[in-house]
């Protein structure tokens, strides 16, 4: 291996001699230099001068002709021998411009008529395709090509989000005043969710953690569930007022009874505590899944948790496609994920733990236990059980805002 120091003294060399030099002296003292140093010469050149290897070997070439050789004949006025090469594929093609057109913007795929039809637009596939059309050119200069008249690889990008709500900021801003009347009264305040189901095993989890150079921690290369070990769903339950969270674990199905459940075990092990005078509670949820605004029995299911609680609960749902503007996403969630990154959730007890130890320099605290209640899935509300729920629509938008109070 050839040292930095040599290398150094190449690169100190050529900037003394580049403005003395000519392109063909350039390129011949360049491969003077790579055959003094052996093995790696021409990679180790490169490196100092900055000068392409093509135009390394070509000096190597030059150096090996005779003395009485074609450039060795050439003019001192002259760095090339006369003559050039052959003309650019792009300028003997007249009809490039449309190829490329009907070629790069084909119709869809699986289109018969298609050129392309049912394959991807690779590089080698649409220099295939040009010279069915008559020029011989291949893959790279197709990629050169394209690049000079303003094309580059592109991957799909997320930001249609159809049509969204007219209503849809008017509802966020709906939300902040029972917010800051609840405050106000002393009465508590929390945003729910449900994270995504996670497996539970030795299964690669995103991100990365700092490990012994070259010891990367090794998982399973596929991700089949262990029918021991299964899934797991955390609902969590973010208090923003004191800056605290709760987190069940459940084992099966994300239902309306789970939820409800995971809001109980909240209030009874740490919502009672903070709050001793609370006769109300306000819940933030989004407009989908267990949480469902459309959900009769996610009604159902408040109905029984404010009689077993003794709280009139109001609810507000986000609109469809601001679910990320909850608290809990922004507060709670984000930091729980950035403290499992690049572990794999071994058990239900490490998991538990990575949860239950996820704190911020701003005070957060979280709690975490495990759910190990079946909740049955595809039940059907009637609509007598439905009418049986003390269920108070908002003036503004009841669909998404609404109080459920106790029977008794």
């Amino acid at each position: 291996m050839i040292s930095p120091a040599r290398i150094e003294a190449v690169h100190s060399k050529y900037q003394q001699l580049d403005p003395r030099m000519n392109e063909r002296l350039r390129r011949q003292w360049a491969a003077c230099e790579a055959l003094s140093l052996k093995r790696g010469g021409v990679a180790a050149v490169a490196k100092a001068t900055g000068l392409s290897r093509t135009t390394i070997w070509a000096g190597l070439k030059a150096l090996q002709q005779p003395v009485g050789g074609v450039v060795a004949k050439l003019p001192a006025e002259r760095s090339r021998a006369p003559g050039g090469g052959r003309p650019a594929r792009v300028d003997t093609a007249p009809t490039w411009a449309r190829a490329r057109e009907a070629l790069v913007e084909p119709p869809p795929r699986g289109d018969p008529q298609a050129p392309l039809r049912g394959t991807c637009k690779s590089t080698r596939k649409l220099a295939e395709a040009w010279q069915r059309q008559g020029p011989t050119v291949g893959y790279r200069t197709v990629a050169a090509l394209l690049h000079l008249v303003g094309y580059s690889l592109q991957a799909l990008r997320k930001t249609r989000e159809g049509a969204a709500h007219p209503d849809r900021k008017a509802q966020c801003e709906h939300i902040n005043r029972p917010v800051r009347a609840f405050h106000r009264r002393g009465q508590p305040v929390i945003s729910v969710d449900t994270k995504k189901k996670d497996l539970v095993g030795d299964f690669k989890n995103g991100g990365q953690e700092w490990q012994g150079q070259g010891t990367p921690k090794p998982v399973r290369p596929h991700d089949c569930v262990d029918k021991k070990l299964g899934k797991v769903i955390p609902y969590g339950v973010y208090d923003p007022t004191h800056n605290a969270g709760w987190v069940s674990v459940g084992l099966e199905h994300d239902t309306a009874y789970f939820a409800a459940a995971s809001i109980r075990r909240w209030w009874q092990e740490r919502g009672q505590q903070v709050y001793p005078k609370a006769a109300e509670l306000l819940v933030m949820a989004e407009a989908g899944g267990s949480k469902s605004s459309r959900s009769r029995l996610g009604k159902v299911a408040v109905q029984e948790l404010a009689e077993s609680l003794h709280l009139r609960i109001s609810v507000c749902h986000f609109p469809p496609g601001t679910s990320k503007w909850n608290k809990i996403e922004q507060r709670m969630f984000c930091h729980i994920t950035n403290n499992w990154r690049g572990r794999p959730l071994l058990s239900r007890s490490v998991l538990g733990n990575l949860i239950g130890h996820t704190t911020t320099k701003t005070g957060l605290r979280i709690t975490a236990a495990l759910d190990t209640n079946r909740y049955t899935t595809g039940l059907k509300v009637t609509d007598e059980q439905l009418a049986a729920v003390h269920l108070k629509h908002d003036n503004f938008h009841g669909e998404w805002n609404y109080t459920i109070s106790p029977r008794q």
